[in-house]
């Protein structure tokens, strides 16, 4: 399959790469790497990738980002951050993917546990996750017709990550790299469609 995978060359997704380039034609793109340049908190940079691409089987997106501060202290423009990135930005990827998908292709977004467990300073990125998982939802009966499957992958604190980010998840048992990448190819090559395929610990 010829894949678009936006965030290659982040946590997630340099390890997914190694995984599926065996196997799959792959296009990676990221704001500061990659075979193309895409900043997904910009609407049209992310025409402007499409306009590029002519034919894909299958997008996955493994990028996203919002601010992380305690509500009190949040302004609009911090809950924007997620909004833009991490929320917006994928639902245009995958809206401009259909421009591109044929029938049969497939589109892997991405969340992440705290949807349905925050922590805190993580009302943003609790909020964006959690709306990613009621658009996939809902796209999916309107893809359904399309013969396009849609899902979003909602990892827990990844081994990776671990060092870095255990601070801020207390009690979280980080989830092998390998189970990540196990659910993103089980949206990928496998049937499911408009699930939230959530790997914990």
């Amino acid at each position: 399959m010829k894949i678009l995978l936006v965030g290659g060359s982040g946590t997630i997704g340099r390890r997914l790469a190694e995984a599926l380039r065996p196997q799959h034609e792959l296009i990676l793109a990221g704001r500061n790497s990659g075979d193309e340049r895409v900043d997904i908190s910009q609407p049209p940079s992310i025409a402007r990738l499409f306009d590029r691409l002519r034919s894909l089987d299958a997008l996955i997106c493994t990028a996203g980002e919002a601010r992380w501060e305690r509500f009190e202290a949040m302004s609009e423009a911090d809950f924007q951050v997620g909004i833009r990135s991490k929320l917006m930005g994928q639902v245009l990827l995958a809206q401009h993917a259909l421009q591109v998908l044929p029938p049969g292709g497939s589109i892997t977004l991405s969340s992440g546990i705290l949807a349905d467990q925050p922590e805190d300073k993580t009302t943003s990125a609790a909020m964006v996750n959690g709306a990613l998982h009621s658009f996939v939802r809902a796209a999916a009966l309107e893809l359904f017709d399309r013969r396009i499957r849609i899902n979003v992958v909602c990892a827990g604190l990844v081994e990776d990550s671990y060092e870095k980010y255990k601070a801020f998840f207390p009690g979280h048992t980080p989830v092998p790299m390998r189970k990540v990448v196990d659910a993103y190819r089980r949206c990928l090559e496998g049937k499911i469609h408009g699930e939230v395929v959530r790997v914990w610990s």
